[in-house]
C-alpha cells in the first residue's frame, strides 16, 4: 500500500454522521447525544448459526480445559458472538441500520485529537462521548469498537510531539480517561491503536527502529518501567490497557507502506503489536473510482492506479495478493494473533470507471461478504465496513447493498472460524 495522503476520518454519531480530518478533531462537537444516540432502543437479533472453530493450530485457549482452542474461535468467545467471521460497520447511524434492517457485529467509531477539542469535550461530562456511542452500541446487540486516531493531533504524520512532555501528558491522560471509561462499560470493547502512526515511525526512525526514536512514556505511572522511545509509547498502550481496562481488546494496524511484511512485522514487534489480542488489516481506505475520476476529491488524490481489484484474482491488485501480504505479516509479527480487517470501502462493483460523489465504483463488499471462508480460513475474526472519508460509498448511498448482500452471509449461517 502507498503511503496515505490525508486520511479522513469518520466519526460515527449513531444518530448522525460526522467527518473530521485530522489535527484535533475540527471544531466544537458537543452537546446532549445521548437522545441522539437513542439509548435504551431495542436490541437487534444477530444472525447465522453458531459454527465451530477449524485448524487449532494457533491455540488461543482451551475448550473445557482440554482441547486447544483457535484463537480466532476464543477472541470471538471473549465478545460473547458466534463462532463465524464476524462482520462490522463504521458508517451510518443506527436508525440507518434499523431502516435497512442491519444487525453488525461490530460498531467502530473514532476518538480524535488531543486538547481542547478533542473527542473528550465533545460531551459532558469529559468523555461521555465515548460512554454514550458504547451504550447505543450495545443496546443494539453490537460489540463497540474504537479506533484511536489522537497522534495526528500535530498534523498527520508530525511526530514532533512524541518526545514533547507537556503534549504526551496530555495524550497519556486522554487514553487513561479511555481505558477508564471502557473499564466501566462492564463488557468487551475492541481499540484500534493509532492507524497509520506506526508508518511514520518506521519511515522517521533511524534505521527505521522504534527502539531508536525518543518519545516521552515512562513518566506514565502504569509504564514506568519502559522505555522512553517510540517502541515504549506502542508498548505502553498495551500495558495500560491491561492494568485499567482487562476486557479491553486492542490491535494495531501495520502500514504496509514502510516495507516488506517481514521487515514490518518486525518493526511492530518492537511496539509491542504481538502482545496485543489481535491484528488490524486494511484493504484500501477509499472506493476505487474515487481515484479513477478525472477531478478527484482532495482525500482520493496522491497514489497511482490501478485501483479496482480483480476478484477472479489474476491480475494485480486482487483479493488473493491482500490476503497473503497479511498472511506474510501475521506469520513474521508471530503469536499466531487473530485477524480483523477494517475500514474496508462500501462502493458498488461496476465495469464502467469512476463514478460520482458518495456513489463511486469498488468491490470489497460484494467479494469479501460472497467470499467470506476465504477470510475465515486466512484467521480473520472479523471485517468491518466502513468509508475512509466523506466522499466514499456508505450504507445512506450504497443502494442497499450492505444490507442485502451482509443479510445473505448471515442466513448462509457466516463463515467458520480457523
Amino acid at each position: 500500500m502507498n503511503m496515505p495522503t490525508r486520511r479522513c476520518v469518520s466519526v460515527l454519531m449513531l444518530s448522525a454522521f460526522l467527518s473530521s480530518c485530522g489535527g484535533g478533531g475540527g471544531g466544537s462537537q458537543g452537546g446532549g447525544f445521548a437522545g441522539l444516540l437513542g439509548l435504551g432502543s431495542s436490541s437487534g437479533s444477530q444472525g447465522g448459526d453458531s459454527q465451530s472453530g477449524g485448524d487449532t493450530g494457533d491455540a488461543g485457549g482451551t475448550d473445557g480445559g482440554a482441547s486447544p482452542v483457535a484463537a480466532t474461535t476464543a477472541l470471538v468467545t471473549k465478545l460473547g458472538k458466534p463462532a463465524r467471521v464476524l462482520v462490522g460497520l463504521g458508517s451510518g447511524s443506527i436508525d440507518q441500520m434499523k431502516s435497512q434492517d442491519i444487525h453488525p457485529d461490530i460498531v467502530d467509531t473514532y476518538l480524535v485529537g488531543v486538547g481542547p477539542t478533542s473527542w473528550p469535550s465533545w460531551n459532558s461530562p469529559e468523555g461521555a462521548y465515548l460512554t454514550f456511542t458504547a451504550q447505543a452500541i450495545q443496546a443494539y446487540g453490537a460489540i463497540p469498537m474504537y479506533t484511536l486516531y489522537q497522534m495526528t493531533a500535530n498534523g498527520e504524520g508530525n511526530l514532533g510531539g512524541i518526545n514533547d512532555p507537556a503534549f504526551m501528558n496530555k495524550y497519556w491522560a486522554q487514553v487513561r480517561l479511555m481505558y477508564q471509561l471502557i473499564a466501566n462499560l462492564g463488557g468487551p470493547v475492541l481499540i484500534n491503536l493509532e492507524p497509520d502512526f506506526w508508518g511514520f515511525v518506521a519511515s522517521q526512525a533511524p534505521g527505521r527502529d522504534a527502539t531508536r526514536l525518543p518519545a516521552s512514556v515512562n513518566n506514565q505511572p502504569e509504564c514506568a518501567g519502559l522505555p522512553n522511545t517510540a517502541a515504549g509509547l506502542g508498548q505502553c498502550l498495551v500495558q495500560m490497557g491491561r492494568q485499567i481496562a482487562p476486557k479491553a481488546l486492542v490491535g494495531f494496524p501495520p502500514a504496509f507502506w514502510s516495507g516488506t511484511p517481514a521487515e514490518i512485522g518486525a518493526q511492530m514487534r518492537a511496539v509491542g503489536a504481538d502482545r496485543a489480542d489481535f491484528i488490524v488489516a486494511q484493504t484500501s481506505d477509499r472506493d476505487a473510482g474515487c481515484r479513477e475520476v478525472a477531478s478527484p476529491p482532495d482525500e482520493c488524490t496522491g497514489r497511482s492506479g490501478p485501483f479496482y481489484w480483480d476478484a477472479s484474482n489474476k491480475t494485480s491488485p486482487n483479493f488473493h495478493e491482500s490476503q497473503s501480504q497479511i498472511s506474510d505479516y501475521r506469520a513474521a509479527l508471530g503469536n499466531g494473533l487473530p485477524i480483523l480487517w477494517w475500514q474496508t470501502p462500501m462502493g458498488v462493483p461496476s465495469d464502467t470507471p469512476g463514478g460520482t460523489d458518495q456513489h463511486y465504483r469498488n468491490n470489497h463488499v460484494d467479494y469479501m461478504l460472497r467470499n467470506a471462508q476465504e477470510y475465515g480460513d486466512t484467521h480473520t475474526f472479523a471485517i468491518v465496513f466502513s468509508p475512509g472519508g466523506s466522499h466514499q460509498t456508505s450504507i445512506a448511498t450504497d443502494g442497499g447493498q450492505f444490507a442485502r448482500l451482509s443479510g445473505q452471509y448471515l442466513a448462509r449461517g457466516g463463515a467458520a472460524l480457523k
